[in-house]
């Protein structure tokens, strides 16, 4: 995001099984990775969120969480509840707008109605539990292999994006290579499709 902000005004489409937006009292494992959407747009010590004096390097209205499913984790722990600004598809409305149509509407918001390109964070994570236990931090449910392919394809396809980022594949919590296998099949039809 800081190469981009260098460059002007780009959306943000975090595909993430979390909100990732603990602030230091809440965030109980220290992880950056915990914190990066709170990072990215601007909430945290300087030294994690001020770049060559750039911040926000997104803004809160330029980002759309999708897929994330820890409401109810991160209340627990006290974590601030994303900002009013941006637009939230967390796994509950995804199922019941239907993928196709939360899939739209998150690219419409990250484009900027397509008036503006935008940045693909994609975390492993955002897949149901059952089918992508190679993770670092395991959370019930999530999206299915075929929702998953859809949402990216029409992502890559969108021609305001402007790149990807994939997180979170733990190879060592996949012993037999089965889930990397179904991982990359469905990434490689998402890029054939797009």
């Amino acid at each position: 995001m800081l190469a981009l902000n260098r460059r002007g005004h780009y959306g943000l489409l975090f595909l993430d099984g979390h909100m990732d937006f603990y602030d230091k009292e809440t965030n109980i494992n220290g992880e950056a990775a915990s914190s990066e959407l709170a990072l990215v747009t601007g909430r945290g010590p300087a030294l994690l969120t001020r770049y060559d004096g750039r911040c926000p390097l997104v803004r809160d209205e330029d980002v759309v969480a999708f897929g994330f499913r820890d409401e109810k984790e991160a209340q627990s722990y006290g974590s601030p509840l994303l900002p009013e600004k941006m637009k939230p598809i967390g796994l509950e409305e995804v199922r019941r707008m239907g993928v196709a149509a939360a899939a739209r509407e998150a690219l419409e918001c990250a484009s900027g109605q397509g008036t503006r390109e935008f940045w693909v964070h994609f975390d492993a994570d955002v897949l149901d539990d059952a089918i992508m236990p190679a993770v670092d931090y395991r959370l019930p449910g999530g999206l299915t292999w075929v929702e998953t392919e859809h949402v990216l394809s029409l992502a890559l396809a969108h021609p305001g994006a402007v790149g990807m980022e994939i997180t979170i594949f733990n190879p060592k919590l996949d012993t037999d290579g089965k889930v990397l296998s179904a991982f990359l099949d469905m990434l490689t039809s998402a890029f054939r499709n797009k």
